[in-house]
């Protein structure tokens, strides 16, 4: 009862500030005249999803439950170059998902005050054609059609980092520190050194993107874990990881205008290979995306990720159940019902481990934007 409850309120709410929003944007023409006021340096957004998920994963019961995830920010231009960006989401103590089961036996509070986090809170500072980001902040590393082999969508990078982008080139270079989460307080500190850089080439209605990368990971071997998503599948013994993480990462993606009557379309390939590692040390995936109308695409991807290519606890943590060292495909596709609500499916099919056991996850979700 209480999940129908809080669903029926979360989208009588975002559908007044749907409402609202409406209004406000009848009256941006008279904003536009004057920006130089205080409120209008602030810059809101967020959005609520809600999931239903099932999980067949032989060996083991099947999984049927409910989840949403919540997310809302807001920046604020200090001055033309100088934003302070801020966020919160749910999913307090998971650095690589927002989602929380809805249960029976749990007070509605439970669902949103116990379970935020601060997500963001960091200083951007912008010039010319760059940036320098510092604190906690967004997902800035370029992934070809938004690839999850090494990056979850929803890690925090937390440190400084530096970026620049012009027609023709993206580059990305940081210093962070891996965020230890309540309860997992033990352990060395664990730093993340990044740098990347992406080449594109147009041509007519194509665009070509060519780019490499290198992550290490300093401080993982002979470490604890961080969070409660424990070592996600890679080497370990006696509660310590027993690996160390520098990887090299390599793509190309294609993305063109106009594929066949009128509908844009990408493809990308992209490869992860862990240079400290001698074996079990690589993965690869391979994706594809259609945009069959302006309000529906679909993409599939396969995946191939052996046991230490990468950091499992930072990866895709939905794919075959999150971490490495497992195989196969997913479908997804997602459609613009209206102006702030989207519809979505995402379908998994794959093999875990040496012993290839049958894996099989389903998403069906309704996204509310505000």
């Amino acid at each position: 009862m209480k999940k129908i409850v809080l669903s029926v309120v979360a989208i009588a709410t975002i559908t007044a500030a749907s409402m609202a929003n409406e209004t406000v944007s009848s009256a941006e023409a008279t904003k536009a005249e004057n920006k130089s006021g205080f409120f209008d340096r602030f810059h809101a957004k967020g959005d609520l999803r809600l999931r239903q998920e099932v999980i067949e994963k032989e060996g083991k019961a099947d999984v049927n439950r409910e989840r949403y995830r919540f997310r809302y920010s807001v920046n604020f231009d200090v001055t033309d170059n100088i934003t302070l960006e801020t966020a919160v989401s749910s999913g307090k103590y998971n650095p690589t998902s927002g989602n929380v089961s809805f249960k029976s036996d749990e007070n509605i509070q439970e669902y949103f005050i116990d379970e935020l986090k601060i997500d963001i809170v960091d200083i951007k500072y912008s010039f010319d054609n760059s940036w320098v980001r510092v604190g906690k902040q967004a997902h800035h590393i370029y992934r070809p059609i938004k690839t999850q082999l090494v990056w979850d969508n929803d890690i925090r990078l937390e440190g400084i980092n530096y970026g620049y982008k012009n027609d023709s080139t993206i580059i990305r270079v940081g210093a962070n520190r891996v965020h230890r989460e309540k309860d997992y307080k033990d352990g060395d500190d664990i730093n993340i050194f990044l740098a990347q850089y992406v080449h594109t080439q147009k041509l007519d209605d194509t665009k070509l993107n060519l780019g490499a990368a290198y992550y290490l990971y300093d401080g993982i071997k002979g470490n604890t874990v961080q969070s409660s998503n424990g070592f996600k599948n890679n080497s370990n013994a006696n509660g310590l990881y027993t690996e160390d993480y520098g990887i090299a990462e390599a793509f190309a993606e294609v993305q063109v205008k106009d594929l066949v009557m009128g509908m844009p379309a990408k493809a990308a390939v992209t490869l992860a290979y862990n240079t400290l590692v001698s074996d079990e040390n690589f993965g690869y995936d391979v994706s594809a995306e259609l945009a069959m109308t302006k309000k529906w695409n679909a993409a599939v991807t396969y995946r191939d990720i052996q046991k230490d290519a990468v950091y499992g606890a930072h990866n895709d943590s939905d794919f075959s159940g999150g971490g490495t060292d497992s195989k196969g495909y997913y479908v997804k596709t997602k459609y613009a019902f209206a102006k702030n609500v989207d519809v979505a499916g995402w379908w998994n099919w794959s093999k875990l481990g040496d012993a290839e056991l049958d894996y099989h996850r389903v998403q069906l979700d309704v996204i509310l934007k505000f």
